[in-house]
């Protein structure tokens, strides 16, 4: 018989949250006048051992909203072309649609309450994609409308680095600077290293919580070291 929430389970693991990682690539900073242009999302499952692991994977290149502004410095670091025909890119719609649609699955193959958004610098990313499903007027929104898990945070905590590529490097998930500034590949980078942290803190024993039991006063009183 399987016990519903037991430590070695998503929902359990999160209060309840499901986590999904996310990158984008835009033409600038705002995210309510400028171009969203790629977004990658994994979303992640735990195995029967409770270790956080990949599920599954969307990738999807972006046509700037109407309206919107395409700052030349931002094209210049990713190197987009949002002009290219070869980019196969689909409407925010579109894209942020498919995404709901996964999430919503995983939300209930996994008994979990709501989506959260993890990435690095999550703020961004976050900003982003809600601005996205704004202005695409789509109907339940499964993700959090403010709280994200932030892997920068995360790993200056436990790495002492903020850096992706250096939190990877110290944390030892392969990072190729040739490549990143690709949603796709920086998606994968964060979500390995987000499993890393994770995964290195339940090594460590930290989890599940360890209940010590103690007498006092002839009474035991459980400690529950988190």
């Amino acid at each position: 018989m399987v016990v519903k929430n037991n430590v070695n389970t998503l929902c359990a693991r999160f209060r309840g949250f499901y986590p999904v990682v996310v990158d984008v690539e835009t033409a600038g900073l705002n995210s309510s006048s400028d171009a969203l242009l790629e977004i990658g999302v994994i979303t992640m499952k735990m195995d029967s051992n409770g270790w956080l692991e990949f599920d599954n994977t969307l990738h999807f290149h972006i046509d700037p909203f109407p309206g919107s502004l395409l700052q030349p410095e931002a094209l210049a670091f990713n190197g987009i072309d949002p002009c290219n025909p070869l980019r196969g890119a689909i409407s925010e719609y579109e894209a942020i649609h498919e995404i709901f649609k996964l999430v919503r699955k995983g939300l209930k193959e996994q008994d979990c309450s709501r989506a959260i958004i993890v990435a690095h610098n999550a703020a961004f990313d976050h900003g982003f994609l809600m601005a996205a499903a704004s202005r695409s007027r789509l109907k339940r929104n499964p993700f959090h409308p403010f709280v994200t898990f932030d892997t920068a945070t995360l790993s200056g905590l436990v790495l002492g680095q903020t850096v992706l590529a250096k939190a990877c490097k110290i944390a030892g998930v392969p990072f190729n600077s040739n490549e990143a500034h690709s949603a796709l590949y920086d998606t994968g980078r964060t979500a390995s290293l987000f499993c890393e942290l994770v995964n290195r803190w339940k090594r460590l024993g930290g989890w599940p919580p360890q209940i010590i039991l103690s007498e006092s006063s002839n009474a035991l009183n459980k400690h529950i070291i988190i």
